[in-house]
């Protein structure tokens, strides 16, 4: 049988403690989508190449790199803390997990939230004028590496992702920092 079974029912994909968070952050999602795309798309025309329309969708993308930064923020901690570095400051390791506790915790749905924001980014780019330039490509790059990244995530919460929702989150977090600051 394909599907694992504990005490006689399926096992859901995503845990019960982290169920309820997940499915709210995704509402929260879903609504702010349609509530900025409908902001955006009454815009009149002449707005669309302005700067003011610039700073629109650059504070969009402010805010997914902030989101992004705090899931990231999860692989880095984790990183820390298998290097042994600190192996002789105990204070400042117990510290480190009780914050990678957290963040481990809030990763999936700051996530979802931060995905929202990068939909909405690129749909104002595009609405503002897409040119090939290094910062466009660079990001529509990272773009098209996300989109493997949360249907990976899904599977890992399975054990079947075989280090893909990693490998993919890694290549994709060089190419949202060569976006984001070069």
């Amino acid at each position: 049988m394909n599907t694992r079974e504990t005490g006689g029912t399926k096992q859901q994909w995503i845990p019960k403690k982290e169920r309820l968070w997940v499915m709210v952050s995704i509402m929260i999602a879903v609504v702010l989508v349609i509530w900025q795309l409908y902001a955006l798309m009454q815009v009149p025309a002449e707005t669309l190449a302005s700067k003011r329309f610039e700073h629109t969708f650059k504070d969009l993308g402010s805010n997914a790199r902030i989101a992004l930064f705090f899931v990231l923020a999860n692989y880095v901690l984790l990183l820390v803390m298998r290097l042994r570095v600190l192996d002789g400051a105990q204070k400042i390791k117990k510290a480190l997990a009780a914050l990678l506790r957290f963040v481990r915790r809030w990763h999936t749905p700051v996530a979802i939230i931060a995905i929202a924001f990068i939909i909405l980014h690129t749909v104002a780019v595009f609405m503002y004028g897409f040119t090939f330039d290094f910062s466009n490509v660079s990001g529509l790059l990272a773009l098209l590496v996300l989109l493997p990244v949360p249907i990976s995530g899904l599977f890992r919460y399975r054990r079947l992702d075989r280090k893909w929702h990693l490998r993919t989150g890694v290549a994709f977090a060089v190419l949202f920092l060569l976006h984001a600051f070069l």
